[in-house]
Parts: structure tokens; sequence; C-alpha cells
């Protein structure tokens, strides 16, 4: 990727990374990209870096528009490895000594990354940086998502540096929300769903603190996928939706299988969930993946999951989702559990337990059924979907 000019004098020198596919866990299947600024005025200001192995790239951009020892400034907006990982190779063709602006934790983290002794500048909340005819404004977002993670905003390009916010894991020559053919929001809900949602309550705080100071919002520029100028209202109010988890009429029904029983199961649920009006999502966790699965659950109002007994315990894919869900805490659910099972059928009563400890709203106790469930089985699956879809 080639410098992009985003406004007079400010560039996105960021880069691609087309082939990523895991991103600690979250399936990155259109790759993700990592934006760094440059904004050239009486003093230069690069913000934010790139992971590791794409620092020479950045510093080709870079060099496409300024020598890199020109920078007088570099700006930490977060100190997680892809925006800081090429922080070391960018400070030694900049300049060690020269100034390293960071949140307070921010320094902490980075002296922790890194033996060098950067020069760092630990902002205050608030705090100003004239670069001549721009200034800069810090903005600590402490656990958005990284207890170091800040914002920086370009008060006369009224553009918000808004780090790992308002985001979305996607690699294409696209630049701005108003170049995209395709809609872009799907992959910003994904990563809400899978990296911000349990920090919800702050995410809400941090929109009524940008709205007391009144800034005036032109463009957002994340440090991942594309630049939201054509209406960056649009992404602000979804993170307002998505932070207070507002639910749609929406199930997703969550399982795994051994021989069919357990997904004959929850096939019957879902078609009592739907004759009740509910838009509803069988989800069988060796076919999607969980972050995909995370992103429906964040607006359904029912999650019900559906595992076979297995040595006495859950299915190991259900084990797996349920620490995952756990870590992201959604709230405002209901919940039911199923599976069929042989001979002792733990597994309902287990699901059951971990769906209670997160807060969720229990329909019914519980439904097991042995071995291959009969047509009676069938309908009381059934049953238990409509009691779901009324109880919504």
């Amino acid at each position: 990727m080639k410098p992009v000019e985003i406004a007079k004098g400010i560039y996105d020198v960021g880069v691609n990374d087309w082939n990523i596919r895991d991103f600690h866990g979250y399936s990155t299947h259109l790759g993700s990209s990592y934006n760094a600024f440059l904004i050239v005025d009486d003093k230069i200001a690069l913000v934010d870096t790139v992971k590791e192995e794409f620092s020479d790239e950045l510093i080709e951009n870079i060099t496409r528009i300024v020598d890199p020892g020109k920078i007088d400034v570099v700006i930490s907006n977060h100190t997680e490895m892809d925006h800081s990982g090429g922080l070391a190779r960018i400070m030694h063709r900049v300049g060690e000594n020269k100034p390293l602006f960071c949140s307070k934790m921010g320094q902490k983290n980075l002296s922790l990354h890194y033996p060098q002794h950067f020069n760092y500048h630990a902002v205050e909340n608030g705090e100003t940086l004239s670069l001549g005819h721009h200034t800069l404004t810090f903005m600590e977002t402490r656990m958005l998502h990284w207890p170091d993670s800040m914002f920086t905003y370009l008060n006369e390009e009224k553009i918000l540096f808004s780090s790992d916010a308002f985001g979305q894991h996607y690699a294409g020559f696209e630049k701005f929300d108003d170049c995209m053919r395709d809609d872009i929001m799907p992959h910003a809900k994904k990563y809400f769903a899978n990296i911000l949602l349990p920090y919800a309550p702050l995410i809400l705080k941090l929109v009524e603190q940008v709205t007391a100071m009144g800034l005036d919002i032109r463009m957002i520029c994340p440090d991942h996928g594309i630049l939201w100028r054509k209406d960056p209202g649009k992404i602000i109010d979804a993170y307002v939706r998505w932070g207070r988890q507002e639910t749609a009429r929406k199930a997703v029904i969550v399982y795994d299988t051994m021989w069919h029983s357990t997904e004959k199961m929850a096939h019957a649920i879902a078609g009592g969930l739907s004759e009740q009006g509910v838009a509803v999502h069988p989800m069988h966790l060796r076919k999607w993946d969980r972050s995909d699965i995370m992103t429906e659950v964040l607006d359904a109002r029912a999650v019900v999951i559906g595992s076979p007994t297995l040595n006495n315990g859950l299915f190991p894919t259900l084990g797996d989702f349920l620490t995952y869900m756990k870590g992201l805490k959604p709230k405002n659910k209901v919940g039911a559990a199923f599976g069929s099972y042989g001979w002792s059928g733990e597994a309902v009563k287990l699901l059951t337990q971990e769906l209670e400890g997160m807060k969720f709203e229990m329909i019914d106790p519980g439904m097991k059924v042995q071995y291959v469930p009969d047509e009676k089985a069938i309908a009381a699956c059934f049953e238990l979907g409509k009691k779901i879809g009324l109880a919504m």
C-alpha cells in the first residue's frame, strides 16, 4: 500500500496484512490493516506504528513523503504489539532521543516491552501539543481495550485518531467508508463483539465524555480497517447501540453433535422459535468460527446451547466456546440448554450452570434426550423453542 493523503499534509502510511487469518482466536477472513498516520507541519508527527514484521514497509511509506529522521514526535496511542511491534525500528530511524508521547500506562507497558531508554513523555488527559499550524489533544481512554489506550484528536482538521476503537479487521485497497462496494458494518460489528464487548459500559461513558467536550469529529481514523469520513456518526451510533447491548427478536442456537442426535434437537428447537416469529441462527461449533458466532450473539436476545455428554462432561468444543463467551461478558440474554446422552447425561446440567454463572435468564431447566430423539422428543424440543420465543 502506498501512502494516502487523507487531509492536506496528513497521510495514512500504514500497511495491509493480506494473509492473517487468526488474530489471537478471532477469525480474520479478509485480513487486516495496521494503520499509522504521518502529520507534516512545522513539526512532523507519526501517530502509531505497525506489527514488527511490517516495519520496513512502514519506513518505506514514510520515506515516500519525508526522511524518517525528520520526524520530530512519535505518538503511541496503544502498546499492543500489532501497533507497537515496529516501534523500536522506527525510533532507531527517527532518533531514540526524539520524544515518544503515550499515556502513563503506555510508558509503563513500553518500558517492559523494550530495553531501550526512549525519551518518554507521558501525557495528562486533555494535554495538547502544537505542531505549528496543527494542535493535537490527547484523551485517555483507559480499558478501551487496554489500560494504556488513548485517543489523539487533531483539532484544526477535526480528525480523531482512535486507536483500536471504531476499527475492523479488513484489508483492502479501499481507504474510506464512502469507497466501500460492500457493507463494512458487519466487520465493525464483529470487531466490537469479539474485542470490545467486555468494556461496553466504559465505551458508553467515553461517548458521553466526547459529547460533553463538544468535539466536532469530521473523520475517525482507527488503527485497523477503513477510515470514517463520509458518516463518522454512523459508527459512533452503532457503538452506543452495541455498548447498551440492545437486542433484537433473535435467537442463536450454538451446539455440537456426535451422531446427529443433538443436532436434530437443535433443528427442532429452531423450528419452534421460528414459529414464534423469532429470527433464529443454528450454529454448529465445528462449522462456524467462535468469533462469527459471537458476532451473532451480540444482538441476540436468546442464546440456546446444546451438547452431547462425553466422558461425563461437555463436548470439548462447548468448553472452548463457553470460556470464550464468558470472557466477553454478554448481557441481557435469556438462555436454555439441551443435549443428547448415552449413559449419564451431565452435559445439560453443566451447560445450565455455565449460563446461570453468566447471569442469563434461564427459560427452562434444560432438556436432555437419551440416544436418538424420537417423535415425542422432537415435539418436546419444538415446544421448548416456542417456550423460549414466548419469553423473549
